[in-house]
């Protein structure tokens, strides 16, 4: 059956599914950990950007193994995802990750400044980027949503 409108499209699509899974996956862990770390819920860990595992990390992988599996690992529409995949991985862990390092330094200044009487500002995001750690459970994530999505 040929389905005309491109939004039913795009959600009956095996690969947008196994992608939105990937993310959805590494998300609902980041929740449960929050929940036994911290005894209480938080809706920003769901939402929110770092942490373990790496959702970014997850969605792409889950991309690229559904991609992959789908149009086989010799077509160039995989290669074009798989670079694409180990960009958001460098990212994640690289050039994210600096950045929330700087912003740590910044708001450990700000609270010197603040301290001192001089200025109050609002601070920072430090959880920017990914741990190696966190950036490999994303991976793992990742690949067990692609193989499970389309071998079970």
């Amino acid at each position: 059956m040929l389905i005309n409108d491109p939004f039913l499209q795009f959600i009956s699509n095996k690969v947008a599914q196994t992608t939105f899974l990937g993310w959805f996956a590494a998300q609902s862990i980041k929740v449960l950990i929050g929940v036994f770390a911290e005894k209480r819920f938080n809706f920003k860990w769901f939402v929110g950007t770092g942490g373990m595992p790496s959702s970014h990390t997850a969605g792409v992988t889950a991309l690229a193994t559904s991609v992959g599996i789908q149009d086989g690992v010799g077509s160039s529409i995989f290669v074009v995802t798989l670079l694409f995949t180990i960009i958001v991985i460098c990212d994640a862990q690289g050039v994210r990750r600096s950045t929330g390092k700087q912003a740590e330094i910044l708001n450990k200044m700000m609270d010197d400044i603040y301290f001192k009487k001089k200025i109050q500002e609002d601070r920072l995001k430090e959880l920017v980027g990914h741990t190696p750690i966190q950036v490999f459970a994303g991976i793992f994530v990742g690949l067990a949503v692609g193989l499970i999505s389309y071998y079970l």
